[in-house]
């Protein structure tokens, strides 16, 4: 898995926390630097952490599964993507994310919307990947995406924000069927 392989999976799963963080947005006009700040930082490190702790995982049994590892990240992939493609249809979750300095709440959001990046953690474990590098990269791109959706939010409101979980799930699908097909074509 390469270097932009991994840049895009880092967008993918910051859409969730960039659909979260509008809401956020919305709560202020004229949002100050905490406003941004909480939510990019709080996404972020938990949008590094999850695929961490998923790779180690995932290393404790990756021999015995390699010989339909890719199966596993497509079926991963797919259905983590297809989550959010179907969420974003969804009305549901818009009002949990008002009130962005309360702690628990922040911490709630921060792990809800990370959770997906726990089994790409586990697909990390199947690929030649360097985990200190894509968690990095994993995390400072959720955290500027973060930010930037708390903007969004402030200016333009909640109608962007099924849009940006369409193009995740639909970024997260077309890399679960790339390796997929690349391994059914190489091996």
């Amino acid at each position: 898995m390469g270097f932009l392989e991994i840049i895009l999976i880092a967008i993918g799963l910051s859409m969730d926390a960039f659909a979260v963080s509008i809401t956020l947005g919305l709560n202020s006009k004229k949002p100050e630097i905490k406003d941004y700040l909480i939510p990019g930082l709080f996404f972020g490190f938990f949008q590094a952490l999850m695929p961490f702790i998923g790779y180690f995982a995932g290393t404790l049994f990756a021999d015995n599964i390699k010989n339909f590892d890719h199966w596993i990240a497509f079926a991963l992939l797919v259905l983590i993507g297809g989550k959010m493609i179907k969420e974003s249809f969804s009305k549901e979750g818009e009002e949990s994310a008002k009130n962005p300095s309360q702690f628990l709440k922040m911490l709630l959001l921060a792990v809800a919307t990370s959770i997906d990046a726990l089994a790409i953690g586990v697909t990390f474990a199947f690929f030649e990947i360097n985990i200190y590098a894509a968690i990095l990269i994993i995390g400072l791109t959720t955290c500027a995406i973060s930010i930037g959706g708390v903007k969004v939010g402030s200016i333009f409101g909640i109608r962007f924000k099924s849009k940006a979980e369409i193009f995740g799930g639909v970024v997260l699908v077309i890399l679960g069927i790339k390796i997929l097909v690349e391994h059914l074509l190489l091996h």
